[in-house]
């Protein structure tokens, strides 16, 4: 690099200096073009020739002779970001930290929760003796990795731990279990790659399920939504004798429609799912709902249908509704903000593929349906610390196999997040 380019660059530099050395080089004589600039650079001390007292502006500059020229600049306070960036490895031999490369890892952002749960439950068929109580406690470890990759597109992943601490072989797994992309093209946002789905108003009343998927989002006001892909296997079963698989089941579509009118939030979908696992067959389901909030209060509802009314040629219910009531909610940031809520379930087998509620729906009444009720209380006591207690009872709706199962389970919950 010749240094005519660099005193070209440097005099974009924007560097001054409240004296001039007279004449600092003898092979930069008064009268010549660069005379004012290099003394400007040489009375900065930016620039100091070479030991013989020459400037040296007709040879070759090294990289690292560059590189330390822009660290003395960065050192006055010029802004020199994309110099700092071309000569980045120089720089960091120098042991200079440029601000412009600071600011790209800035474009990384790495975020964490940690969940401690206890789960009591007690489980029972009618007509049955075997009636037991049960209970799970595990330790649960989650982190999102951000990265910007330009204005409009991001990267998310997320790495789980989850540790069983009531296993006497303390059980523990970890699963890279979401990656995806998000961003938009044009007017439609645009979400690519494997994510937790939530489909029905709440915790899902229909999926709450990872899911391998293409997702598109459309509007303002109105808010459509489209997505299609496969629903992710979720974590194996032990079934006393062996694991069974935690698939759910296979391809799926989505189309959503949502908005709000004032103080009205009104929803629908319609969600066809291939091969699902509980009902050995597809499911077609269509859903409305609304939520209304009143001062601190919410209420909502949800009717859902299905096209599934017989499995293995027993009848069951085929359609469905939730009805919901909130009073305020914890805010992680806000310590003493509080919540309370109460649910009622009354659900047919078809109505759902994966619940997202904190007891084991899946496995008790996956092919009988459900119905009952849920209440929950979450309370903020320090910031970024919220702790929750839930408690629910179910029954199942149809007496699919001589008997019915009834689920009853307290939750509770620790969440610190970071």
């Amino acid at each position: 690099m010749k240094k005519s380019l660099v005193l070209a660059m440097a005099m974009a530099l924007g560097v001054t200096a409240s004296a001039y050395a007279a004449n600092p080089f003898s092979d930069v004589p008064a009268g010549h073009w660069a005379y004012d600039s290099v003394n400007k650079l040489a009375a900065a001390g930016i620039v100091d020739g070479y030991g013989n007292g020459t400037f040296g502006g007709d040879r070759l500059m090294t990289r690292y002779e560059m590189a330390q020229i822009v660290a003395k600049a960065m050192a006055k306070g010029a802004n020199v970001d994309r110099l700092a960036a071309e000569f980045a490895d120089e720089l960091d031999s120098l042991g200079v930290r440029v601000a412009a490369l600071e600011k790209k890892s800035d474009n990384v952002k790495i975020n964490a929760q940690i969940r401690a749960h206890y789960q009591s439950y007690d489980k029972g068929h009618s007509g049955e003796w075997n009636k037991k109580t049960n209970a799970t406690s595990k330790l649960r470890s989650r982190i999102w990795i951000n990265g910007q990759i330009n204005e409009d597109w991001k990267y998310v992943g997320m790495l789980q731990n989850e540790q069983d601490l009531i296993n006497d072989e303390g059980d523990e797994s970890t699963d890279f279990q979401r990656a995806f992309v998000t961003g938009r093209i044009g007017g439609v946002k645009v979400e690519a790659g494997r994510n937790n789905t939530a489909l029905g108003l709440g915790v899902g009343n229909i999926l709450s399920n990872r899911t391998d998927a293409v997702k598109l989002g459309f509007g303002k006001d109105l808010k459509l939504g489209f997505q299609y892909g496969k629903i992710s296997s979720g974590h194996e079963t032990w079934d006393g004798t062996d694991f069974k698989s935690g698939k759910k089941a296979d391809k799926y579509m989505a189309v959503t429609a949502g908005g709000e009118i004032g103080k009205l939030g009104l929803n629908a979908g319609y969600v066809k799912a291939d091969d699902v696992v509980k009902l050995a067959q597809d499911d077609k389901i269509w859903y409305v709902g609304a939520d209304y909030k009143f001062g601190d209060f919410t209420v909502d509802a949800t009717y859902l249908s299905s096209d599934v009314d017989k499995i293995k040629d027993v009848k069951v219910d085929d359609d469905g509704y939730v009805i919901g009531l909130t009073y305020k909610g914890a805010k992680a940031a806000k310590v003493g903000s509080y919540g309370v809520y109460a649910k009622y379930y009354d659900q047919g087998a078809g109505t759902y593929i994966h619940h997202g509620m904190n007891t084991d729906l899946a496995n008790d009444f996956g092919k009988y349906g459900f119905k009952g009720y849920m209440l929950g209380v979450n309370y903020t006591f320090a910031k970024n610390i919220v702790a929750a207690v839930e408690y629910s009872d179910f029954d199942a709706k149809d007496n699919y196999s001589g008997s019915k199962p009834s689920d009853k389970t307290i939750w509770s919950e620790v969440v610190f997040t970071f």
